[in-house]
């Protein structure tokens, strides 16, 4: 059998009284561009947080290419690049600089790291910033910037939640074309996301979260089982609320 680029097992989290992960058993296979969907307050994001590396889970184990993350994290987090949501990064930095400063602390000399940190500044259009500070970079901007320092290092297994949040269109344009060339070219992307649409373009596979729990995984046909992937979602999650009740909100 394959090794997968990322396995979950038994994973788990309780926060309090609430379990915000219950026993999560997912394979991510090498290649694959992986959609992670569900509503707010699924488990998405403490899953993939726990996967690399950044919150320790209750139960479980991660693998990041067949390595344990928790019992070998020096050799399995080199492997990754990882955008979490609300990453506080070292914002008295210009972007270049930023970028540069992942780079070395991903183990590049100097040199490649400014080098890369100039392509991916100008790819991702951050080039006339110059060098203004990051912490005065609006919201898409810093969403592109911290893409940068998740790639500068070319991991092997790129974990991104929300990458096109606040992002312009001209701009999500880019960073699609920049991920299906990574994935065309051998590596894996985990891509979190609220929006059906995007996630049913892209991905070649898909898991559902609810309440920390798995509904469906497998390929998005496999899982969208003939519907489109927003309704087959809405159909595992419990469909739309009513707005009844709501009838003053009129003009």
């Amino acid at each position: 059998m394959d090794i997968p680029a990322l396995e979950m097992r038994n994973l788990s989290k309780v926060f309090g009284n609430t379990i915000a992960v219950g026993n999560v058993n997912l394979r991510i296979p090498k290649g694959s561009f992986f959609g992670v969907v569900g509503p707010n307050g699924a488990g998405k994001t403490t899953s993939l947080n726990m996967a690399t590396g950044l919150l320790i889970p209750d139960q479980g184990t991660v693998f990041i290419n067949g390595i344990d993350i928790w019992a070998n994290p020096a050799e399995a987090k080199p492997l990754l690049g990882v955008m979490p949501d609300g990453l506080r990064l070292f914002d008295r930095l210009s972007g270049p600089a930023l970028v540069s400063y992942f780079g070395m602390l991903r183990g590049l000399s100097k040199t490649e790291a400014e080098n890369r940190a100039v392509s991916l500044i100008e790819v991702l259009g951050l080039t006339e910033a110059g060098n203004k500070l990051v912490a005065d970079y609006s919201a898409g901007m810093t969403k592109k910037v911290t893409l940068a320092c998740a790639l500068v290092h070319n991991p092997e297994v790129l974990v991104l939640d929300e990458p096109f949040e606040a992002v312009d269109p001209i701009s999500a344009a880019t960073i699609t074309e920049i991920l299906n060339n990574f994935v065309a070219h051998g590596g894996t992307v985990v891509l979190s996301s609220h929006v059906m649409e995007t996630v049913q373009k892209l991905c070649t596979h898909v898991a559902i979260y609810n309440q920390g729990r798995i509904l469906a995984a497998g390929t998005t046909a496999e899982v969208a089982a003939g519907m489109d992937l927003g309704e087959r979602f809405a159909q595992l999650i419990g469909g739309v609320k009513s707005a009844e009740g709501l009838e003053w909100l009129r003009h």
